[in-house]
């Protein structure tokens, strides 16, 4: 078979492949990002890229995506088009991921500090030498010092460590340390060290997010954390959402391809970490990971297929405690691995590492916890019950189905405002724009409606006269920036259809919290906190977010920025045993209600379809 060699720009990467594989195929191998919504279907038109060497023969559908003057320009879809020559292809501003912002922030609203029980402790034992009186195996010597120290009456010990115990007790007299971790049924001995290494005892706390992967690396002894990391989430290469994942997993890619992305973005972290804090990778014996469901799923390699088909059924909603090899982490090969467990397909550890940080689950009060995303995930309650739900926003928060829409990375319009009547915008990095992000299209939305170039059903008033105003094949259409202003030369808009999409997102985040409230019998004032997580809500600008109808009309004194509360959970649980059971119990406790099958939920989002909403009087304080 013939092979070709790419070549990538700006990257200045080059990889050869054999014929026929797509350039997004490539890029890949390459470890080149290029932007891709539909895991490689080549419906949504994101991985725009230019071939300026080498001979390419356009897909039938790019006539859906480009222009003539692009085709003869070389614009092709990197997921479409085959390679049957030596290329070069430029990857344009618009289809590059630069300066990712990323929600490292642990959550701020914290329970009360927990017992210094780690999932995995290093005991140092001084043994006493076997004699004729005291004769018991070397295995039931180290179980009889443990349960002294610890109190459990028995412990299991793997084959590997086993195999050498006879050598390692005599060649050390009888002074070693014994790595043990706590599973479902007691208590097991992962490793034998000669003389004294209790000191030297570290974990990894992980966010698996669908967008980003976060690690903070611990240590177990002094519960310092010693540094955190985040990456772009590598699965983005097979699509920008779970659903795209699964449908590559379950369909041409397979599932090993997203288990070894998320496996490859936790061993850099890991290499990161250990080289920032000057310790051995091999000195870091447990990692506990918090993910939603199809993360999980992803990076215990369990097959997802099931979440997304009704009646949406999880393989799993408890995971096995798994040694770090079986799974390929480049840590304690015979340390552990704990994947926080879900509640449901689209409830994930994620929810469940949430509820655990906020303190939530402890208090008398009721509270809310609301994670917004391509999934809008929502929980309430207290220390005596739980309810929770999962609404699909789709992609518009994070950039997606939007004309111009883009993630939060360099270059993106994050805020938005008219200041005396004339439009001012912020990018991310003080860069020249190239898009929206999530933020930056709240924004946008709540500065048409209240200066009126937009009604209440989310409508342009063609009749006014606003040189922003235009029309694309009599669609209208907004200039946020003008194109003599942005990276790429063309202008940023947002469009009719963004709009409509848009109020489509909001209204089923805020139907579903609705929704719940009303399941449970409560008030929106009878809630007394609302905690807000992850990396879209720590940028959210509430009077606006209100003011849209996107949450609810509440005081803002109610509402509480926790940061990642994801990273926080899991690194609770990885501190304490009790944190760990106290996350499963929440699991186990929490009713999901299936919003896709609750007649409730469709009132409630036909009536969100609107700014903010059909029943004013939900949204006292807004007054446009």
């Amino acid at each position: 078979m013939k092979t070709f060699t790419v070549l990538f720009i700006p990257d200045n990467r080059s990889v050869q492949v054999d014929e026929g594989v797509t350039i997004a195929e490539a890029a890949a191998k390459a470890d080149v990002f290029i932007n891709n919504l539909c895991g490689g279907e080549g419906v949504c038109g994101q991985c725009k890229v230019q071939v300026t060497k080498g001979r390419v023969e356009p897909e039938e559908r790019a006539g859906a995506f480009f222009s003539e003057e692009e085709l003869d320009e070389g614009f092709v879809l990197a997921c479409q088009t085959e390679i049957h020559d030596d290329l070069e292809v430029v990857i344009p501003p618009e289809s590059r991921l630069e300066d990712a912002q990323i929600m490292t922030e642990e959550a701020r609203a914290l329970p009360q500090d927990p017992k210094v029980t780690p999932l995995v402790r290093k005991i140092f034992l001084e043994l006493s030498p076997p004699t004729a009186e005291d004769n018991i195996s070397d295995i039931e010597r180290i179980s009889r010092e443990l349960r002294k120290k610890l109190g459990w009456h028995s412990y299991d010990i793997s084959l590997h460590c086993l195999q050498h115990l006879s050598t390692d007790l005599r060649d050390n007299d009888w002074k070693i340390t014994a790595s043990v971790a706590k599973d479902r049924n007691g208590y097991r001995i992962l490793k034998i060290e000669a003389g004294d290494t209790s000191h030297r005892n570290y974990g990894l706390a992980v966010d698996v997010g669908t967008t980003t992967v976060v690690a903070q690396l611990v240590d177990l002894t002094s519960r310092e954390v010693l540094g955190v990391e985040g990456t772009h989430n590598r699965q983005a290469r097979f699509g920008e959402d779970v659903i795209s994942r699964m449908i590559y997993a379950c369909g041409k890619g397979g599932l090993n391809p997203l288990h070894e992305a998320v496996v490859e973005n936790i061993n850099g972290l890991v290499e990161a970490l250990a080289r920032n804090a000057d310790i051995d990778p091999k000195q870091i014996h447990v990692l506990v990971a918090a993910g939603n469901t199809t993360m999980s799923h992803f990076l215990l390699g369990l097959t997802p297929c099931s979440i997304r088909l009704d009646p949406y059924v999880p393989t799993a909603d408890v995971y096995p405690q798994v040694p770090a090899r079986e799974i390929g982490l480049l840590m304690d090969p015979e340390g552990i691995v704990e994947t926080l467990p879900s509640v449901a397909s689209y409830v994930g550890g994620d929810i469940v590492a949430g509820v655990l940080a906020c303190g939530m689950a402890d208090r008398d009060e009721v509270s809310g916890l609301i994670d917004i995303g391509t999934n809008g995930e929502i929980a309430i309650g207290n220390n005596e019950w739980l309810v929770c739900c999962s609404a699909s926003a789709g992609p518009a928060f994070e950039g997606g189905g939007t004309r111009c829409g883009m993630r939060a990375t360099r270059g993106a319009i994050e805020k938005i405002e008219f200041v005396e009547g004339q439009l001012r915008y912020e990018t991310i990095g003080n860069a020249a724009p190239r898009g929206i992000c999530g933020s930056g299209l709240i924004d946008c939305i709540y500065e048409l409606v209240s200066h009126g170039i937009i009604g209440a059903d989310g409508k342009f008033r063609t009749d006014l006269e606003d040189d922003r105003l235009c029309f694309e094949d009599d669609i209208p259409c907004y200039v946020i920036a003008r194109a003599q202003e942005t990276e790429t030369g063309e202008p940023v808009v947002i469009t009719a259809s963004d709009i409509d999409n848009l109020i489509k997102s909001k209204g089923a985040v805020f139907a579903a919290i609705k929704s719940l409230v009303d399941y449970i019998g409560l008030g929106f004032d009878q809630i007394e906190t609302f905690y807000v997580a992850g990396g879209f809500g720590s940028y959210l600008n509430i009077p606006k977010a209100i003011a849209i109808g996107l949450i609810p009309d509440i005081p803002q004194d109610r509402i509480q920025f926790i940061g990642n509360s994801s990273l926080t959970g899991a690194r609770l649980c990885l501190l304490s045993e009790e944190a760990f059971e106290k996350a499963v119990y929440i699991s186990r406790s929490m009713t999901n209600i299936e919003l896709s099958h609750y007649q409730p939920f469709m009132d409630e989002y036909v009536a969100a379809l609107f700014l903010p909403h059909t029943n004013r009087r939900l949204f006292p304080s807004v007054t446009y």
